[in-house]
This record gives C-alpha cells, structure tokens and sequence, in this order.
C-alpha cells in the first residue's frame, strides 16, 4: 500500500476511531470507554519478553488517569519504579500518526522498541510504512507532539486532516 493511500485510507477511519474510544483520561493517553491504557496489553512484557503480552486485571497500575494491565506483579511492580521509561510513548497513540500530526489508535501487536522507548503503530501495515524511516518519522512526531498532545484525536483531524 502506498504511504498517500495508507495516509487517506487513516485519515477516513479516524472519525470511527474516535468515536469508538472515550478520552476521559489524560488527553495525551490514549484509552477505551474504561481508561485501560494499550488495550490491556502489558506495557513491561514488550521489554522484558520481547513480545506483545495480554495483562491480568488483578496486575494494575495507573498513569496520566490510564490503567496498565500487567501479566505479573513482577511487571506491575516494574512499571511502578519507572513509569515514564514503560510508558509508550505519543501516550500510546499511533507514532506514524503523530509523524503525520494526527491521533490514532493502536494495535498492540503493531509496536517497536527504538532506543528503549515503547512505540505502537495503528496496524502492521501502517508501522511498515513507520519503519521506513524511523529516525525521520520520529524526529517529525517530535516536532508535533508538543502541540499535538493537547488536541484531541477530533480536534487533531480538524486542524490537520
């Protein structure tokens, strides 16, 4: 798929997107209706496993008024001693979608570690488009992310889309 056909084909499922999700957390986190952060994934298990790992709802931790789900105590535990190194970063938007100045959700098998940092993508066809040119697109989602951080995912399409 070509990037500008990627680029559309994200910008007209944004407004489904939206609307599915409730942003009653921190508005730079991304959560559901229920502010579970990363769909329930265990944010410490992409780091220390290697892989994307469903939490346990008897493991939590909160962050930016989100909920981290963790498969262990150990994780939870972790993810407490230093929640801005587990953290993903773009507060678990999609990093393709902050490089093009936009908020999108994330699909927690879609994600990379880049110099320690947690970063997730929409889907895996959007993050091959990301890996492209990473150092690129994660020096433009730098650039956005101050101003961007403070637009909701509608406030983000309308000023961008």
């Amino acid at each position: 798929m070509k990037l500008t056909n990627l680029i559309k084909t994200l910008l007209a499922s944004a407004t489904i997107l939206v609307s599915a999700s409730s942003f009653a957390a921190d508005i730079d986190m991304n959560a559901d209706k229920h502010n579970l952060s990363i769909k329930g994934y265990d944010t410490v298990a992409y780091f220390s496993e290697g892989k994307a790992v469903r939490g346990n709802a008897n493991f939590t931790a909160t962050y930016k008024n989100t909920t981290f789900h963790f498969s262990s105590a150990e994780n939870r535990d972790l993810f407490n001693s230093d929640k801005d190194k587990y953290a993903p970063q773009y507060g678990g938007f999609c990093a393709m979608g902050v490089a093009m100045n936009q908020k999108f959700d994330v699909n927690p098998q879609a994600w990379k570690i880049v110099d320690d940092k947690l970063y997730l993508n929409y889907n895996k066809d959007v993050q091959k488009a990301w890996l492209k040119d990473v150092p690129g697109n994660l020096k433009t989602a730098e650039q956005n992310w101050p101003e961007l951080k403070s637009l909701t995912p509608e406030e983000a399409q309308a000023k961008n889309g």
